[in-house]
């Protein structure tokens, strides 16, 4: 396997990269078995996903990305879990959000799907 923490890194610039200038060109890291938990809301399938990310309520979006970190999630299959957290920068706000994210990422020739991945907006006590 290759290294998981390079892996999991080259993921997740590539994932929010991709989500902060072309939210629809998500749609090709998910498949019809993926699931997306958005705010305690569930999401099958790569297109309800990808139509669930485009319809979003704001214009621009940056994610700043404070901590990540990966793990294996099966002793027979390269597959992995990534949790993410950060910042989220909406319409230039000067309040960013934070928020975590988890992907459980499965291998798919030389690369990765996502098969799960749960967002979650963190709000203080």
């Amino acid at each position: 396997m290759a290294d998981i923490n390079a892996v999991a890194k080259q993921f997740t610039d590539f994932y929010y990269t991709t989500f902060d200038t072309n939210r629809g060109g998500l749609q090709s890291l998910y498949r019809d078995v993926s699931m997306l938990t958005w705010e305690g809301t569930p999401i099958l399938g790569a297109a309800a996903i990808a139509e669930k990310l485009t319809s979003l309520p704001f214009e621009k979006v940056q994610h700043k990305i404070t901590t990540l970190d990966a793990q294996p999630s099966s002793p027979s299959v390269a597959s992995m879990i990534v949790s993410v957290t950060g910042l989220l920068v909406v319409d230039d706000s000067t309040n960013p959000l934070q928020f975590s994210q988890v992907f459980q990422l499965i291998p798919d020739g030389g690369s990765y799907y996502v098969y799960n991945d749960i967002f979650r907006l963190n709000y203080g006590a």
